[in-house]
């Protein structure tokens, strides 16, 4: 996989802490290093079906996904986690 900075991606697992589901679509927007040698991270920009940005969360570079032609967005409110 290789990912490229601002490609659009598609979460691959599910992260309540954060109200995020697998498939939710954000934009990659920097590659971190784990502090104590574990996976490599990436930074992404969430949006709300607006446009709007609506934060940024970092997770496991193996935890996104580019997304594919045969694939379809679509939408969903956006959930508080608790």
């Amino acid at each position: 996989m290789s990912l490229q900075l601002y490609d659009r991606v598609a979460l691959r697992a599910s992260f309540p802490e954060h109200a995020l589901r697998a498939g939710d679509v954000a934009t990659l927007v920097d590659f971190v290093e784990h502090p104590s040698s574990g996976p490599r991270g990436c930074v992404l920009e969430l949006f709300n079906a607006l446009g709007e940005s609506i934060g940024v969360v970092t997770v496991p570079a193996d935890a996104v996904e580019p997304l594919r032609a045969d694939e379809m967005l679509s939408v969903r409110p956006m959930a508080v986690a608790g």
